[in-house]
C-alpha cells in the first residue's frame, strides 16, 4: 500500500561564522528518497523556509558521490521536486504516514529549534508514526518532548559521533555536538566505528549514525512503516 512520506530539508547554509557554506548532505538525501521513492510511497519535500533547500557544496564532490547521487543529479523529477520544497508551516503532520530528517550541518543551525518541525515531531510521535533522521539530524529532538520528558530520553538513539565531527575539523565550530546533545537529553546513545554504518530502531523513533548509514535508516523506518 502507497504511504506518504515527509522528508524535512534545511534551510541553512552558513557554517557559523567561519565563511564557509553548508546545508543538507545530499547522500543523506538522496538514498533515502529512493529507497521510499522504489517501494512505491508518495514523497512531500519541505523545509524551515520553502523552495529549494541549500545542498552543503562537500556532499556534491566526487570524494563524496554514490550511487543514490548519481541517479539523483540525472533525475529531473527529483530535482524539481527538490527546487519547490514546501514550507513547513504549511505542513499537516496527519496529512502524512512518517517523517524522516536527511542531516549536513544546515539542521544544527534552524531545524535545531524550529518550532513547525518540534510541533510535526510531537505530532507523528503521538499518533504512533514512524520518525527517523540520520547523521546530525537527529539534532532536531533536542526540544521535542513526549509524555512531559525529552522524547529521546531512555530510547536507544544514535546520530554523528564526537568522533567524526572531529575527523572533519568541524567540533569548534558546529553550535551543537550530536553525540553529547542526546546523551544529555538522556537517550540511550549507541554508535559503531566511525564512518561505519550503524542504525538504531527503538519503537517507531529510527536514527543512524553517518552518510554510509542514510540507506539502511531508510529501510528500517518503511519497517516501521510496515509494521
Amino acid at each position: 500500500m502507497t504511504k506518504k512520506i515527509l522528508m524535512v530539508l534545511t534551510s541553512h547554509d552558513q557554517m557559523g561564522d567561519s565563511g564557509e557554506k553548508t546545508g543538507f548532505w545530499l547522500e543523506e538525501f538522496a538514498a533515502p528518497y529512493y529507497v521510499f521513492h522504489d517501494a512505491g510511497h508518495e514523497i512531500t519535500l519541505a523545509s524551515p523556509e520553502g523552495g529549494k533547500p541549500p545542498v552543503d557544496p562537500r556532499s556534491t564532490g566526487d570524494d563524496s558521490e554514490t550511487e543514490a547521487t548519481k541517479r539523483f543529479r540525472d533525475d529531473a523529477a527529483a530535482n524539481e521536486a527538490l527546487e519547490t520544497t514546501h514550507k513547513l508551516s504549511d505542513v499537516n503532520a496527519k496529512e502524512y504516514d512518517a517523517i524522516f530528517y536527511p542531516g549536513g550541518h544546515g539542521p544544527l543551525w534552524d531545524l535545531v529549534d524550529d518550532r513547525d518541525s518540534i510541533r510535526l515531531i510531537e505530532t507523528f510521535w503521538t499518533d504512533g508514526k514512524p520518525v527517523g533522521a540520520v547523521c546530525h539530524a537527529p539534532i532536531v529532538f533536542k526540544h521535542t518532548m513526549a509524555d512531559g520528558k525529552p522524547l529521546v530520553a531512555g530510547r536507544k538513539v544514535t546520530g554523528f559521533t564526537n568522533g567524526e565531527e572531529d575527523a572533519v575539523g568541524l567540533t569548534d565550530t558546529v553550535p551543537h555536538l550530536v553525540e553529547d546533545t542526546l546523551k544529555a537529553l538522556g537517550g540511550e546513545y549507541s554508535k559503531a566505528d566511525d564512518f561505519a554504518a550503524y542504525v538504531q530502531v527503538d519503537g517507531h523513533l529510527v536514527t543512524g549514525q553517518n552518510p554510509p548509514s542514510s540507506t539502511a535508516t531508510a529501510e528500517a523506518l518503511l519497517d516501521r512503516l510496515a509494521a
